[in-house]
């Protein structure tokens, strides 16, 4: 990419930060664009500057990076998916693509953004750009590894995974002893782990979960790419999670190194697997 600036369209969270931080280690500039209520203020040091633009704006945040001289761009950090669907007023430009939606999946949605904005000539590349380093590898992470009865609850969550995720639902799901406890949905992961050690406990067993996030079957690497870091990590174990399950090579592990270290710390197994998942 040489000198030529970055779009970063940053959302919540450690994301944003880590993109920012490569690029600029790599002599890239940054021209970053932030949600008020969603973006962290912080970002403004770390990426040399911050532009702030309303959930449901899309003609002003085209023209900022046309004008900055920006053609490619990172869509980095969440945004609630429940935020899309409610308190978000569309400019004209954004108003006439919630019209032309096949339906209001977060897919959909976004990746007619991504078109849109193609059409002025901003390219959107993959949100793990600059950052591949921190995809998980395929193979066990911590020292601890999987058990037996782990990666049975891993294989049964794996294939109701990549079905959810093929629906556009979520890419998680929680696992004991060889039943589903939940399914991520709107609420996020954290709050899918939560709301399985919470339906463990109220029907009177001890939380043992065996967590599985996966990539969609036809994952748009531009957006809503898999990620677990640090903070899921502290949910996690307060959740009673023993074992978590990644799709290699399509999901961010943030602070890798950090992450083993603490899993392990926390007794809690993670490994990385190929597409079809764990082996019985």
């Amino acid at each position: 990419m040489g000198t030529e600036p970055l779009g970063l369209i940053a959302g919540s969270g450690r994301f944003p930060f880590l993109v920012a931080e490569e690029a600029r280690r790599r002599g890239v500039p940054i021209m970053a664009l932030g949600i008020p209520g969603v973006t962290d203020p912080a970002l403004e040091a770390v990426a040399g500057g911050l532009t702030w633009f309303k959930l449901g704006q899309i003609d002003a945040p085209i023209r900022a990076l046309k004008e900055k001289g920006v053609r490619k761009v990172v869509m980095a950090g969440k945004v609630q998916h429940v935020s899309l669907f409610g308190g978000v007023m569309p400019d004209w430009r954004a108003a006439k693509v919630l019209l032309g939606l096949k339906d209001k999946r977060t897919d959909t949605l976004l990746k007619a953004v991504v078109d849109e904005f193609a059409k002025d000539g901003l390219e959107f590349i993959s949100s793990a750009s600059y950052l591949e380093h921190l995809l998980a590898p395929e193979g066990p992470l911590t020292k601890r590894t999987l058990t037996k009865e782990d990666l049975a609850d891993a294989l049964l969550g794996w294939r109701a995974a990549k079905t959810v995720a093929g629906f556009d639902i979520g890419q998680t799901v929680v696992v004991q002893g060889g039943t589903i406890v939940a399914v991520e949905g709107m609420e996020g992961t954290d709050a899918c782990v939560a709301r399985a050690s919470a339906l463990a406990r109220a029907l009177g067993r001890e939380p043992a979960l065996v967590v599985v996030k996966v990539a969609k079957p036809k994952q748009d690497f531009r957006f809503d790419l898999p990620v677990v870091g640090l903070d899921s990590l502290v949910n996690f174990k307060a959740a009673g999670v023993k074992a978590l399950a990644l799709e290699a090579g399509s999901t961010l592990v943030f602070d890798r190194a950090r992450f083993a270290k603490d899993a392990d710390a926390a007794s809690i197994a993670v490994a990385g697997y190929a597409p079809g998942g764990p082996t019985p």
